[in-house]
């Protein structure tokens, strides 16, 4: 799936180009696909609290892979818009559904190292798909649009069909009803699940948010550089990222969420600063490097402390964190966009440093949530059931 998302980013502004629209319009197109996944994600949890995650995830990727289809074959903006923004609510399901099934299938002493790979899935494909996306669009713009739509195809059957009792051979369709959920009345109760919220909220501004958005800008405009070496450093970023996922995940697991968000988030704060006065292409190289050093504690730390909370099954627990991780890349752009529009690139920088500095000190308060070590659960799973 991830491989296919990369596909098409690429190739989603120029295809809206392509109707003769304005900047502002194929923003609106980015930004749509986003806040359908964030309106629709506690819809996404309550479905898989009901029918399960199997169910969900199958049905959410042949939604995203239907709706891909028809922003193929879009004839006007009008339809490319809301196909590509119901295609956000199939995305809202998938992820909210693998979250729940991924953090339900293992024990917390290794959740952290399974969440690290499965954030190298994304990275991995984030990092192919865009290369190959370009390739494709260079045929036909549609092109990556109708292989992306066959990939979510070919996810969905894997889905429904191959993660099955037969093939894990144990349970796995356990009726809804004979699983205890924990509720989001119940989370929200717990500080780490707090501290959770608001660090997938600050992770993601900083993450995602500032570096797709002005990031490029401040090369090409402020070092006067290229968009060739804007990518040469996100890509250095992702790549150091990816090499230490695992190593972040082990070390997670082994010493602690606490020990991972603070050398993680200290680690990202000195990119942030190293920004702050970057003036030559070198600076921006080590603060890319920093990002995705950074990055590869800060982002798998927050997603088992949420595992570790949920007894059971806890679909809007889990959608509800991953909205708070995409309002985060909602807002951050925006501000970040706005102050460098009035004042300089470094004010938005400074601003994402005091923002990010809450990061650092919910670290140091966070409580340990590894059952673990602590020898009894924060919320009690009354059944036992398994997935």
């Amino acid at each position: 799936m991830a491989i296919g998302f990369g596909l098409i980013i690429p190739a989603i502004p120029i295809f809206a180009a392509s109707f003769g629209v304005n900047k502002t319009a194929i923003g609106l197109i980015v930004s749509a696909f986003a806040i359908m996944r964030f309106a629709s994600g506690l819809f996404s949890g309550r479905l898989v609290d009901r029918f399960g995650e199997r169910t969900v995830l199958g049905v959410g990727l042949f939604m995203v892979s239907f709706f891909t289809l028809l922003t193929a074959l879009s004839q006007n903006y009008n339809q490319l818009l809301i196909f590509r923004t119901l295609g956000g609510l199939g995305s809202s399901m998938f992820s909210v559904s693998a979250g729940s099934l991924l953090m339900r299938s293992v024990t917390d002493d290794v959740r952290a190292r399974a969440q690290s790979l499965y954030n190298g899935g994304f990275l991995i494909g984030g990092i192919a798909g865009p290369a190959f996306g370009g390739l494709l669009s260079g045929l036909s713009l549609r092109a990556p649009f109708f292989v992306y739509s066959v990939s979510l195809a070919l996810a969905g059957i894997t889905a429904l069909f191959f993660l099955s009792e037969r093939r894990l051979g144990r349970k796995v369709d356990v009726p809804s009803e004979s699983i205890e959920t924990t509720s989001l009345r119940e989370a929200f109760k717990l500080r780490p699940y707090q501290i959770a919220l608001i660090l997938a909220f600050v992770n993601n501004w900083v993450l995602f948010g500032m570096r797709s958005s002005i990031l490029p800008l401040f090369v090409t405009e402020r070092l006067n550089s290229t968009a060739t070496i804007a990518g040469v450093g996100l890509t250095i970023g992702a790549l150091l990222q990816g090499i230490f996922l695992l190593r972040a995940g082990r070390f997670s697991d082994e010493s602690g969420r606490k020990a991972a968000l603070l050398i993680g988030g200290t680690v990202v704060m000195s990119a942030i600063l190293v920004l702050c006065i970057t003036d030559n292409v070198a600076l921006y190289f080590l603060s890319m490097a920093l990002f995705g050093l950074g990055g590869a504690y800060v982002g798998t730390a927050p997603g088992a402390v949420v595992g570790d909370i949920i007894r059971g099954r806890g679909g809007q627990v889990i959608a509800a964190w991953q909205m708070a991780g995409d309002a985060g890349m909602i807002v951050g752009p925006i501000l970040v966009g706005l102050l460098t529009d009035l004042y300089s690139f470094q004010a938005a920088f400074i601003l994402s440093a005091v923002v990010y500095s809450s990061a650092i000190f919910l670290a140091l308060i966070l409580p340990e949530t590894r059952q673990s070590k602590l020898g009894h659960e924060l919320i009690p799973d009354e059944n036992k059931q398994e997935l």
